[in-house]
């Protein structure tokens, strides 16, 4: 509560349209401040939320109070211990990000590529875990919290799927906006690849999303047998794993991630 009295301030004596404004800008600038590992000056800060200096200094004092936000010794802003403990705790305390975390690392030992596990939010996947290869890995753009486009990644194909079962479905969950991989698709063609999908029962993304990137995805049941929690992907240089490799170690892939689930179970 106290964090939240913070980030809001005092706001008895503003309209209340005035308050949902104040709050939204107090929010943005701790989003914004999040891109800034290395830490922002005042001046960064107010061209990334375009606001006078002024509000965003009371927004960031807002957010200094609360513990959500600090300066550094070079007088610049960066994100609090306190916010990095909840988030850093949180993500601890998530059963999937902990049960997870063993599948993907043998998945990323046998590949000698990156392993992800991601969850549909909406029109995109969010990323709950991430496990490199320990030799010869290449830093993929990926990062955990991270979002892409749902249409256009294996893990996002892959559990739109199973929640979108016809061609209205998938119109409705487009609205109308142009899905945009590499090329634009469709709702027609998008459609067409979840039929495949649910036949196949795997899904991929052949540098639609990533360029030189391919992935190969399987959803994954960790709470329920039928109800999937998120999809697993194997995501690989294309140069040195193609996407004929991975489609021959689809066998491999599930056996991994029954197998894992499985052991936990007995």
């Amino acid at each position: 509560m106290w964090i939240v009295m913070a980030i809001l301030g005092d706001t008895d004596h503003q309209p209340p349209q005035d308050r949902l404004v104040g709050s939204d800008r107090v929010l943005a600038v701790l989003v914004e401040l999040a891109k800034f590992p290395d830490g922002a000056s005042l001046d960064a800060m107010a061209r990334a939320v375009r606001s006078p200096k002024p509000t965003v200094h009371r927004a960031l004092a807002s957010l200094r109070k609360a513990g959500l936000a600090a300066k550094d010794g070079r007088g610049r802003y960066v994100l609090g211990d306190e916010f990095l403990r909840m988030a850093f705790v949180n993500q601890e305390l998530r059963p999937d990000h902990v049960r997870v975390q063993p599948i993907l690392a043998r998945l990323a030992a046998h590949f000698g590529e990156t392993a992800h596990y991601a969850v549909l939010d909406g029109p995109d996947i969010v990323f709950r875990a991430k496990v490199d290869p320990a030799i010869g890995a290449i830093r993929l753009t990926s990062t955990v919290g991270g979002r892409n486009p749902a249409h256009a990644t294996a893990v996002g194909k892959v559990l739109l799927s199973m929640v979108l079962p016809d061609l209205n479905s998938v119109k409705e969950w487009a609205g109308g906006r142009t899905l945009v991989a590499r090329t634009a698709v469709s709702p027609e063609q998008l459609h067409e690849q979840l039929e495949l999908i649910r036949v196949c029962g795997y899904g991929t993304d052949d540098e639609e999303n990533e360029p030189g990137v391919n992935c190969l995805a399987l959803p994954i049941f960790l709470s329920s047998p039928t109800e999937p929690s998120g999809a697993v992907s194997v995501s690989a240089l294309s140069y040195r794993t193609t996407m004929l490799d991975l489609i021959r170690e689809l066998s491999f892939i599930r056996r991994t991630v029954a197998g894992a689930i499985d052991e936990e179970r007995q």
